[in-house]
């Protein structure tokens, strides 16, 4: 009788935990949780994570004399020529980790749903995009295996050499622009253009026409061919077609954030920058710089000694420290170097400010330049001039008290038409239509030797040469990826600032 209710006691038990478990799975699932990601949204976060990192204001922008502080320690950079390693760091994980990574994903994912060809589309560019930005601040870089850590369990991708990356991005712009098609599946979701296709393949087209300019030093026949692909496939328009990441106080821009709050008193616009606009009467100043006139410190920078009067403007000069540049400061007639001019960070380096990548201004500048070559069919002069216009209008999109006159627009135009030493203006131009576009700057200058620049005087310098040529990689990657490191640097040579990228001759 025992042996008979213990074993009825155990088979309640079991049909009691049978029946508990029935529909436990179920119940443990969150009905309204994510199961997967649209890739559209992937992409989004390719593009929002392509926003310039701050350190590009201390290095890149600091090379090409439009911005720099005589303020060292963490801001130790271009206008000492000194090696900041720990400053460098952030461009490098923020676009492989972010950038690079999704737009990979993306691409997977939207290849595997089948009906998404204009997003694979649309993430090809973006990563050449990306990679375009890597390999011309470091040269050799991860390219063939980066971002596979996840879907191939590559973690310690090998460097190609600079000029199989420029081949394959050349390949991958105009592979992508062309596969675009208005018949495809509309992706609004995406951030940049809503799915409009046909700016997507104006901003693939116009990406290309930069890759093929890269290559005028090195390969002018290659590059000429690939400009001319470019112009067959349709660039920019207007500034409408603008490649721009929009910030608001949400997703505030984080190059112009630090130069208008945590570093707002601390970095000036160089003589070169202000002397150039000066000297032309270029309506750009007043919507760039601000002086405060009087300040003896950075607490001494008030809204009531602000002036954005072209006149007062006084760039600081290069290759100063925070000490050297006193005496200077006194015989330019000011109270200390906080009164020296700076972006305005009321307007054009306000924290919502937006950054731009690829613009109409930049692509017509460059068609000016193939046109001087003899490589596209137009007027080199028209070209030039188009370019002028469309920066200047762009300065309103910052702010609308950045807005340049239409009738001085006109005026200068008018004044500076395209010279003699047509390279020369046009590689000028080139660098103030890419103000807070740090990259860019930088390869244009590298590849034109465009503006002419004085070298930066610091005597205790970490390079050999006049200009920083590259940056370098940063220690966390030759820490854990040193041989293919060290391979990369046996090809291209030392891993410094003086070491030439594959295009720079």
């Amino acid at each position: 009788m025992k042996k008979i209710t213990k074993y009825i006691i155990l088979s309640w038990l079991a049909l009691s935990f049978t029946a508990c478990d029935k529909g436990f799975d179920e119940l443990n699932i969150n009905s309204t949780a994510a199961t997967a990601i649209d890739p559209a949204f992937i992409l989004n976060d390719a593009i929002l994570n392509t926003s310039f990192s701050s350190s590009t204001a201390i290095y890149e922008m600091g090379v090409v004399q439009q911005i720099i502080s005589p303020n060292s320690g963490v801001l130790t950079g271009a206008n000492f020529n000194q090696d900041n390693r720990a400053l460098l760091a952030p461009l490098w994980p923020q676009y492989y980790q972010n950038v690079i990574r999704s737009s990979t994903d993306a691409i997977l994912q939207a290849t595997e749903k089948g009906d998404r060809n204009n997003l694979v589309q649309m993430a090809r560019i973006w990563k050449a995009y990306a990679f375009m930005v890597l390999t011309d601040t470091y040269g050799d870089i991860p390219y063939f295996e980066a971002g596979k850590g996840f879907t191939d369990q590559v973690v310690l991708p090998v460097y190609d050499t600079q000029e199989a990356i420029y081949t394959d991005i050349i390949k991958e712009l105009t592979e992508a622009s062309a596969a675009l098609s208005s018949s495809g599946k509309v992706e609004s979701a995406e951030v940049m253009y809503g799915g409009d296709v046909t700016k997507w393949k104006r901003l693939g087209y116009s990406l290309l026409l930069r890759a093929g300019m890269r290559l005028s030093n090195v390969d002018a026949s290659k590059a000429q061919s690939v400009v001319s692909a470019a112009v067959a496939g349709g660039l920019m328009q207007s500034n409408t077609d603008n490649c721009v990441i929009k910030h608001d106080p949400n997703y505030q821009n984080p190059t112009v954030g630090m130069l208008s709050s945590t570093e707002s008193s601390n970095f000036f616009i160089p003589a070169a920058f202000i002397n150039q606009l000066k000297s032309t009467s270029d309506p750009r100043l007043k919507s760039i710089a601000v002086r405060y006139i009087g300040a003896a410190s950075g607490n001494g920078q008030t809204s009531d000694k602000a002036s954005i009067n072209p006149a007062d403007q006084i760039g600081i000069p290069m290759g100063h420290d925070n000490s050297s540049i006193l005496p200077i400061a006194a015989a330019d007639g000011l109270a200390s170097f906080y009164a020296y001019s700076q972006i305005d960070r009321t307007r054009m380096a306000k924290n919502t400010a937006p950054g731009y990548l690829v613009t109409y201004a930049q692509t017509q500048l460059l068609l000016a330049e193939a046109a001087v070559k003899g490589w596209v069919n137009g007027s080199a002069e028209t070209y030039y001039k188009n370019g002028i216009e469309a920066h200047m209008m762009q300065c309103g999109d910052h702010d609308a008290n950045s807005a340049v006159d239409p009738a001085d627009i006109a005026t200068f135009i008018s004044a500076n038409p395209l010279g003699t030493d047509a390279l020369k203006d046009i590689g000028t131009q080139y660098w103030i239509a890419s103000f807070l576009n740090g990259p860019e700057a930088f390869a244009n200058f590298r590849r034109t030797g465009y503006p002419t620049l004085a070298p930066n005087p610091f005597p205790r310098k970490d390079i050999s040469g006049d200009f920083i040529n590259r940056l370098t990689y940063p220690n966390s990657e030759i820490s854990v990826n040193g041989t293919n490191i060290q391979a990369a640097i046996t090809r291209q040579g030392p891993d410094n600032l003086d070491t030439k990228v594959w295009w720079d001759k």
